[in-house]
């Protein structure tokens, strides 16, 4: 994410990982270790205790050392593949965590005294509250807000993109990241953080999977896991009494591989590795997950809030029409209204320049040799003109530029006025122009909506998520906006305190909500949000309050992260199911082997065709291990994800999962016992 690497690269990385999850693999043996994960924590006391029986069978000179020796060892390695999957998916992270260190370096900075001088300090010196100047070509030394000045900002180190982005004082486009290096111009930065707190030293931290927390869900899940191990525990240790019964008693080893088989070790193995491996999902998406709760959260969303501008609209209105009023043709109107935007520097004002040059020809003119006085946009007059050999023109709101005819003794046609209501009625903003005191017609300004959203949003009707909209623009021009995008509601003239009160209204119902921001009036409802969105390039406080942080700022990113989160919850919902399905198939491979002697009836239950009882335990235990680093790779990639409704998900895992867990250990085992009582090792 935060560097390109060369395939080479990320070749020497993958077996960099692979080594180092390797010797994790050992090192998690540590029981403490291991005792966060119940089903596996039993795996490994079993084979503590098969390798106690073993070492006392060699010592007594017992019979049977061979399949002694092969069920503890693939005890072993049954827990030794969940270490393996859990370090592989932390190795990802640490690995993306040394690429950040090596893009921080301690730079000088450039203080302000009290007395305004500058003196030259080293960045680690530096506190929350110091004021630096950084000019092109410097490194930000740490993360701050810009509070004088604008520059151009090279953010790769932090982001990976290529493309600057502009910083300046005021409003949402004022944060800076350390590390980051200054392109153009010069800017007066306040850092706002202390060293070992900055952005940059946040992501390394939880990139390494350091802070990651179990969700909810996840804690259910394990206590549901735990459940069933102590139930099959109970259940195995019953069996030896009634082995002794009927004359056949069990030893050690083939009770505890019984009991392994049983209880759900394919998704407890995994369990762990699903959840590290979302968070980098959504890492690889240059989102920025405080912890495993906030991803797992983005899965279960109900509510999805969406910022127009920007998010679902391209961000600015564009000039898309020009209306003439009764007698002026519209290339008439079109000249004139290109005239009186040249002095207009908005996105509108030269979205108009452009849709005069596209629609009639009207490129640039040579206005040098004439008296031509430019009357340029502004937020008090609401208008933008030219008086040049003459006429005065203007283009500008709507109130005032009727005042403005009126003041000249003129007055706006029927028609032209019904074009204006026309066209505030159907979300857009009338623009009207102007000459002396005649109106000369109406500048149609829309927002575009992006490409595709409609269909997003369908896909995530789809998956029971309900759209909403926040807009701060009047109800009308809402109202059409949401219908074009294909929202499910929208909340317009939308203050902060309105945001926040909506937010908890969703929740009061029970339901999970996530949003987007970037400004400093969007922290508390990112701080109320059960998923909060902030943009990278948004206000520190943005960044603080919410739980996520979106790297490129881009506000529709929240849609994948949602996805994402599906994602995760779809893959474990699968490897659970898979896992309870193929511990039926074991059953009927160890329960027949282990009192077929003394019961020759159970023989029918050898559906498998078996060898011999050792072949039928040692193959369901070979199986047990060797489906957990089968199912790694799962496990780290996700099940692909679909927008599917609730019933046919449940289907789909059924069919897929369930069936397939069925299925797979009768063929699997039956391979295992093939080869190894042709090897004979049974």
């Amino acid at each position: 994410m935060a560097t390109k690497t060369t395939s080479k690269e990320k070749s020497r990385w993958g077996q960099e990982i692979v080594v180092q999850a390797v010797w994790e693999s050992f090192v998690k043996l540590n029981p403490r270790t291991l005792a966060a994960n119940p089903v596996m924590f039993v795996v490994e006391v079993g084979a503590l205790l098969t390798s106690i029986d073993l070492v006392r069978g060699v010592v007594q000179h017992s019979q049977g050392f061979g399949f002694s020796l092969q069920i503890t060892l693939w005890l072993w390695f049954t827990v030794l593949f969940a270490n393996f999957a859990e370090a592989m998916a932390e190795g990802r992270g640490k690995a993306q965590a040394e690429a950040l260190r090596k893009s921080r370096a301690d730079t000088v900075a450039r203080r302000l005294k009290q007395d305004g001088s500058i003196e030259s300090v080293p960045g680690s010196q530096l506190r929350a509250g110091d004021l630096v100047m950084v000019t092109a070509g410097e490194f930000v030394p740490g993360d701050g807000e810009v509070i004088e000045g604008v520059a151009s900002v090279d953010e790769s180190a932090i982001t990976g993109e290529s493309a600057p982005v502009i910083r300046e004082c005021g409003g949402d486009r004022s944060a800076v990241t350390g590390g980051t290096r200054v392109l153009s111009d010069e800017i007066k930065v306040r850092i706002t953080s202390n060293p070992g707190e900055t952005f940059l030293d946040r992501m390394i931290k939880l990139v390494e999977g350091a802070s990651r927390q179990k969700t909810p869900n996840e804690i259910a899940l394990n206590i549901l896991l735990a459940g069933l191990t102590i139930i099959f525990l109970l259940a195995v240790v019953s069996l030896q009494p009634m082995a002794i019964y009927s004359g056949a008693p069990q030893s050690v080893f083939v009770l505890v591989a019984l009991l392994v088989c049983l209880i759900p070790t394919t998704i407890g193995g995994l369990l762990s590795a699903i959840g590290i491996a979302g968070m980098d999902r959504v890492l690889q998406k240059n989102v920025l997950a405080m912890s495993g709760r906030a991803v797992e959260a983005a899965g279960d969303v109900d509510t999805l809030l969406l910022d127009k501008t920007g998010t679902i609209t391209l961000g600015n209105r564009f000039a898309t029409e020009f209306i003439p009023a009764p007698g002026v043709s519209e290339g008439e109107l079109a000249d004139a209204a290109q005239l009186a935007s040249l002095a207009d520097e908005t996105p509108e004002g030269r979205s108009i320049v452009v849709l005069a040059k596209d629609k009639h020809g009207l490129r640039g003119r040579e206005l040098g040799s004439v008296a031509a006085t430019f009357i340029p946009f502004s937020a008090v007059t609401r208008m933008s003109g030219v008086d040049m050999d003459g006429r005065k023109i203007r283009k500008g709101a709507r109130d005032a530029i009727v005042k403005y005819i009126k003041d000249a003794g003129g007055t706006v046609p029927h028609e032209t006025m019904e074009a204006v209501d026309r066209i505030s009625n159907s979300g857009g903003t009338p623009l009207l122009v102007a000459e002396d005191a005649r109106a000369l017609g109406v500048i149609h300004l829309k927002d575009i909506v992006k490409g595709g959203m409609r269909e997003r949003f369908e896909h995530l009707r789809v998956m029971g998520i309900r759209t909403v909209m926040i807009t701060g623009d009047n109800p009308l021009t809402a109202a059409a906006i949401a219908r074009e995008a294909g929202v499910d509601d929208f909340l317009a003239e939308a203050r902060p305190e309105d945001k926040l009160a909506l937010i908890r209204r969703e929740q009061a119902k029970g339901k999970l909500v996530a949003m987007t921001g970037d400004g400093t009036n969007d922290a508390p409802a990112l701080a109320q949000a059960d998923v909060g969105l902030a943009m990278n390039a948004g206000t520190q406080a943005a960044k603080e309050a919410g739980n996520m942080v979106d790297l490129d700022s881009n506000p529709t990113k929240l849609i994948e992260v949602v996805e994402i989160g599906k994602q995760l919850l779809i893959t474990r919902g699968a490897l659970t199911t898979f896992s309870v399905a193929n511990d039926v198939a074991k059953y009927f491979a160890i329960i027949p082997a282990m009192f077929a002697a003394a019961f020759p009836e159970l023989e029918v239950l050898n559906v498998m065709g078996l060898k011999n009882p050792h072949s039928a335990i040692l193959s369901a235990v070979i199986f047990n291990a060797l489906i957990i680093i089968a199912l790694v790779p799962l496990a780290l990639r996700g099940v692909k994800y679909r927008p599917l409704g609730a019933e046919a998900l449940l289907r789909r895992n059924l069919l897929v999962y369930g069936l397939g867990g069925i299925i797979a250990p009768f063929i699997g085992i039956k391979i295992i016992d093939v080869i190894i009582t042709h090897m004979g090792m049974a």
